[in-house]
């Protein structure tokens, strides 16, 4: 889609906004080579249903199995790089008078992008936790070589108290975190323009933001390449990845500012 073909409309909503909110999911990762988490497992791993392996019950079942995946999945997130959908978001803030980024995704591919204060639902690969105590674990930069190469390891213990550190995800049964719900629900009150971009809609409480944004009066936008259940909520609906349509909606929307160098032409 070129910026000729885009919405007048929405290129007013983007200028005008006092306050812009944007959620993300799956597929927006998806464009850097991040499977999304119900894709097929390779290797090692392609034994295992990740459903059942995100669950404070495997974890306390079989700690190695689960922190040798999470560690797996982690390396190969450090292999990826942002993509233009990342970037122009990190950009857009830039432009908005006021943007808050709302994330489903565990990689931290939007921090590596620019974007700061990144409200993560679903917490970080990138930032693993003491089970026992809550302590924060600063992860070893792993030495050439030293990968996983996608096999059960044993979690590091806690110095603290000597309990084991876990992922720091949101795993299935546990709820998100109070302070970045409570902080993600009063963005969606209070935004006038809510971008809802690469996410099914299905996965909640995330998918009630756009929601709770409809009924404070704000305009809800969904960029996506399928339908999804948010359709007939939002005013308007693009269709394309977040990567295809993002940056040449940026450069229609402030076309006096000179676009950053990995901006496409």
């Amino acid at each position: 889609m070129t910026h000729h073909q885009l919405p007048h409309a929405l290129l007013a909503w983007l200028r005008g906004a006092a306050h812009i909110v944007v959620v993300t999911g799956a597929g927006v990762s998806q464009e850097s080579g991040i499977p999304t988490f119900r894709d097929a497992l390779g290797g090692f791993w392609s034994r295992f249903d990740p459903m059942q392996l995100a669950t404070p019950e495997a974890f306390d079942a079989d700690p190695s199995l689960v922190w040798g995946w999470y560690e797996w999945r982690r390396t190969q997130v450090l292999g990826c790089q942002p993509n233009a959908a990342h970037r122009a978001i990190a950009e857009l803030a830039s432009h908005a008078r006021r943007l808050t980024l709302i994330t489903q995704n565990v990689d931290g591919l939007h921090e590596r992008a620019g974007s700061r204060d990144v409200l993560c639902l679903h917490g970080s690969l990138h930032r693993p936790y003491c089970r026992g105590c809550g302590r924060p674990h600063a992860l070893p930069r792993e030495a050439p070589g030293q990968a996983p190469r996608g096999q059960p390891m044993r979690p590091p213990a806690c110095p603290a108290c000597g309990d084991h550190i876990r992922p720091g995800v949101v795993w299935f049964g546990e709820m998100l975190p109070a302070d970045i719900w409570a902080a993600s629900e009063e963005a969606a009150g209070a935004c006038d323009l809510l971008l809802s971009i690469g996410t099914c809609s299905l996965v909640y409480p995330a998918a009630a933001l756009p929601q709770v944004a409809h009924r404070k009066g704000a305009k809800v936008v969904q960029i996506n390449p399928e339908p999804t259940s948010l359709d007939p909520l939002a005013a308007l609906n693009l269709r394309g990845t977040a990567a295809h349509l993002l940056p040449p909606l940026l450069r229609a929307a402030w076309p006096s500012r000179r676009p950053p160098q990995w901006l496409p032409s």
